[in-house]
């Protein structure tokens, strides 16, 4: 059985899987199949309508299912996330200015970016958006960006068409090349992703050694570089942190003094956000600057003091409130005793 014969059988089924499992967390590509199903829609309508239903129900079901999760779980899902997510970790920041700018309308747009397709759903449930207006808006999303994938094969059916012959030429070894493709891209973004992280962690200082410098009075300045959405939701900072708004960060960067110590925190897994700041920083003429190892859960685990805003000072009810800030509140109130 060839190519073309294996989706003509199996297409429509794939789909459906190919998109659940991908919007479960599987890195995988499914848009060329889309592309594949809209140049079969060409000279046959009935399979595009198929495609574009089943994509939409299989994306919504596992956008929903990362949608409870961060209803249930706050902020501690999107560390889960930006694990399987290919994607740098800045992702997390990403959306939630997305967020603060476009609110629901966010999920729309989220699908034809890179990075935000992921996280969008969880953070939609972490902010308390209500479950009719995720599902509404997250549909039109999945549904748009469908369609769009079924346009695109319409329209190009022809190269399509080419490119299934060609695979048919191949015979059994085109059922074998298309998942090396994939396991090659997979592998490479994974790489990439690894290289990343590598230089990130050979960069940080902990926590312990930033609250040591504290102590002594040194002349440190700590940089708080979450977004405003993340720290209304959540209430603590670090004592003496300076809130840095990514809007308009090159502005804010530019009055931050390039002759003192500084470190840079963040929420981000991984620290990525941070990390991006303080590279730009070391670009402007900063030469002692470091992103602080664990961010604000880090400091919080570790039992250090915290400030709480207006209205969080009990550290309630914050959807992005995390366990490892629970553990550090308890560990304080151990060492009053």
């Amino acid at each position: 059985m060839n190519a073309a014969g294996f989706y003509a059988d199996y297409g429509l089924p794939i789909i459906f899987g190919a998109v659940l499992v991908q919007q479960l967390g599987v890195p995988i590509p499914v848009f060329p199949l889309l592309i594949l199903a809209g140049a079969q829609a060409f000279v046959d309508p009935v399979h595009g309508i198929w495609a574009l239903a089943l994509s939409v129900l299989a994306s919504s079901l596992g956008n929903y299912a990362w949608f409870r999760a961060g209803r249930r779980y706050g902020y501690r899902v999107l560390k889960a996330v930006c694990r399987m997510s290919l994607s740098q970790d800045s992702c997390v920041s990403q959306t939630e200015s997305a967020f603060e700018r476009y609110g629901p309308g966010t999920l729309v747009i989220a699908r034809f970016l890179p990075g935000l397709g992921m996280v969008a759903p969880p953070l939609a449930g972490g902010v308390g958006l209500e479950t009719s207006t995720f599902l509404l808006f997250n549909g039109v999303g999945s549904m748009l960006w469908a369609a769009a994938g079924l346009a695109l094969g319409w329209a190009f059916h022809a190269q399509v068409e080419s490119l299934l012959d060609a695979l048919a030429t191949l015979g059994n070894q085109a059922l074998v090349l298309v998942p090396v493709l994939v396991a090659l891209y997979v592998a490479y973004r994974a790489w990439v992703r690894w290289r990343f992280r590598k230089a990130l962690r050979a960069a940080r200082i902990s926590v312990e050694e930033l609250h040591a410098m504290m102590d002594r009075g040194d002349d440190v300045l700590v940089l708080d570089v979450r977004t405003r959405l993340h720290r209304k939701l959540d209430g603590r900072t670090i004592p003496g942190s300076t809130p840095i708004d990514l809007d308009d960060v090159d502005q804010a960067l530019a009055k931050i003094p390039r002759d003192r110590e500084i470190v840079v925190y963040c929420a981000c897994p991984n620290e990525a956000t941070a990390a991006s700041v303080a590279m730009r920083l070391r670009k402007s003429g900063a030469s002692r600057i470091r992103p602080l190892a664990g961010g604000i859960d880090g400091w919080a685990s570790a039992g250090f003091e915290l400030e709480f805003s207006a209205g969080t000072a009990t550290g309630a009810a914050s959807p992005c409130r995390s366990a490892t800030g629970a553990r550090g509140r308890e560990a304080r109130r151990s060492g009053r005793r």
